[in-house]
């Protein structure tokens, strides 16, 4: 089952990418911006459960399509590109065993620990 979950993220991984190819931005966008949700990580300078709230809402996939939509009826390709960047860099970290945390600490995810 796990190897069907991280296919099934690097296929959502890779529409990301297909996503942004329909964009009007060069691809070093892409790449400058993919790693940019990690930022959120940032709250776990105050405490876990403060460093977990903001750590799933960036990377919260719901949450991404649903900023990629607006973009789309607002015909903004700003708010697209915003919304390809939190879905894909999810995926990404999904693929690779990050998921979403929870308050005891950073290594605590949906997925299971990080690191077992």
């Amino acid at each position: 089952m796990k190897t069907i979950l991280k296919l099934e993220e690097l296929g959502m991984f890779l529409f990301s990418i297909y996503l942004f190819s329909q964009l009007n931005f060069a691809w070093w966008w892409y790449l400058a911006l993919i790693l940019l949700p990690d930022i959120s990580m940032i709250g776990y300078l105050v405490n876990n459960k403060i460093g977990a709230a903001c750590y799933n809402l960036a990377h919260h996939k719901g949450i991404a399509l649903v900023i990629y939509v607006s973009g789309l009826y607002l015909h903004n390709e700003t708010l697209q590109l915003a919304g390809v960047i939190l879905f894909g860099h999810s995926s990404m970290d999904r693929f690779m065993g990050y998921g979403l945390k929870y308050n005891e600490g950073f290594k605590f995810t949906h997925l299971g620990e990080i690191g077992k």
